[in-house]
């Protein structure tokens, strides 16, 4: 990381405001915002909630859940179908220019234009903006140090790694010395190492500038890692607020994934197990297959195979697994997000944006 860039954001927002410590201001309001497609394809239905200032939220959920669709109402791309949000105070639909100027967007998919060069791209976002040239290229000198792309800004966007765009991506994005960015998807197609630099650059902007971030993600350990609260999104509604804590603390201890071996004992071992010390709740997944929330699961494990084996049944597997955002996401919605494909509009996007983000 480079050393300080002295990013002279004109808001309102408290600078170093500590995840612990959030403003209860609310930059973000939304209530029962909804968007059908073709009168009957409701992609967002009846979503509600706030965004504090100066806290990174995540919209968490699978491809095809919603996520995109509500932050391109958000930024006024596109009209609900109804319901209403404000932004900095100001109604998305009936002040959508003041919206935009308090606003910067980091899309999904890349938007630099390859043929100019990363100052170039940048500058032509500034001129979209209206900003004064001599202002604009301070910005612009500034923006390149935080990303670190001064070395390549005199460049053509084509030569850059997927890395590099998505860093260009970012600059772009806070050209304007936003109060409010929105990220769609910040480290979709990055290998690992590349992931976790565009992290510190997400907390940089929090942390040193007291940003609002809004960022959607269907990356588990993202989510987890970056957010301070969080919106589980499934089939367009939001089914848990909180942060990463608490919602993991809402499934009520570890969980614990037990298999039987079939044989000739027809009773359910339900109740057996639910007489087991610690065990909070045992629930029938499969055939055969339980899952069991402990206080203490690795106490509660072997004290739950000897009362098995005691009583006849025939243990086939057992695992143990600290509460998850994935486990989360499961007790509420009855699936894991790993095993959500999202539409195919959605996958064809990602596959355009993983090759460029690989070539």
């Amino acid at each position: 990381m480079t050393e300080s860039v002295s990013l002279k954001y004109e808001t309102n927002v408290a600078v170093g405001i500590d995840a612990g410590n959030l403003s209860m201001n609310h930059i973000i309001q939304v209530r029962e915002l909804s968007k059908s497609f073709n009168g009957t394809t409701r992609a967002v239905d009846g979503i509600s909630f706030e965004v504090y200032e100066g806290e990174i939220f995540g919209f968490l959920g699978p491809n095809g859940a919603g996520k995109t669709t509500t932050i391109s109402m958000l930024t006024t791309l596109l009209r609900p179908t109804s319901g209403s949000a404000t932004i900095c105070g100001f109604d998305i639909l009936k002040e959508p220019n003041e919206v935009r100027k308090r606003i910067g967007v980091v899309p999904q998919e890349y938007t630099a234009d390859e043929d100019l060069t990363g100052y170039e791209n940048i500058m032509f976002c500034a001129d979209l903006y209206g900003i004064p040239r001599r202002i604009s290229r301070e910005r612009a000198a500034e923006l390149l140090q935080l990303v670190e792309l001064e070395s390549a800004k005199d460049r053509k966007v084509e030569t850059y790694s997927g890395g590099m765009r998505r860093r260009l991506e970012l600059a772009c994005g806070l050209i304007n010395h936003p109060q409010v960015l929105f990220l769609d998807e910040p480290t979709l197609g990055l290998d690992v190492q590349t992931r976790a630099a565009v992290w510190q650059y997400i907390r940089r902007l929090k942390d040193e500038y007291g940003m609002t971030l809004f960022l959607t993600t269907h990356y588990l350990e993202e989510a987890d890692s970056l957010c301070d609260r969080i919106a589980i999104i499934d089939h367009g509604k939001i089914v848990r607020i909180g942060s990463p804590k608490e919602l993991k603390d809402s499934l009520g201890g570890d969980i614990i994934e037990l298999g039987i071996q079939e044989n000739d004992k027809e009773e359910d071992p339900t109740l057996l197990i639910l007489g087991v010390e610690h065990v909070k709740e045992v629930k029938r997944v499969g055939p055969a297959e339980y899952r069991i929330k402990s206080e203490l699961g690795e106490v509660t494990a072997p004290m739950i195979i000897h009362r098995l084996i005691s009583n006849g049944y025939h243990v086939s597997k057992i695992s143990l697994m600290r509460p998850t955002l994935d486990q989360v996401y499961l007790e509420l919605t009855g699936k894991s997000i790993r095993e959500e494909n999202g539409d195919q509009t959605q996958f064809r996007r990602q596959r355009a944006t993983l090759r460029r983000a690989r070539s």
